[in-house]
């Protein structure tokens, strides 16, 4: 009976281990199919992201231009009123 369940036991470490490799060897083998796909597309990936950096830092130089003007029109009518505090 204890041969049984040590034979059962060795079946099922090799059944886990061929699963195991089979799907390896799956992954590989859906990995270098699509190789070709990665390749080709690769240079459309890299045009994608650099619209999206260049929009961004547009982005980014745009809100930078707004709230600069803002900014100094706050720090004019503020000026007074700080200059008023400090003295007293």
């Amino acid at each position: 009976m204890l041969s049984l369940l040590a034979g059962l036991i060795v079946f099922a470490i090799v059944g886990f281990i061929a699963i195991a490799m089979i799907g390896v060897i799956v992954k590989l083998s859906v990995m270098l199919v699509l190789l070709p796909l990665k390749l080709i597309l690769l240079p459309v990936i890299a045009l994608v992201v650099l619209i999206k950096v260049t929009v961004l830092f547009a982005v980014g130089a745009l809100l930078f231009a707004i709230f600069i003007p803002i900014a100094i029109l706050i720090a004019i009518v503020a000026a007074p009123f700080l200059l008023i505090h400090a003295l007293i």
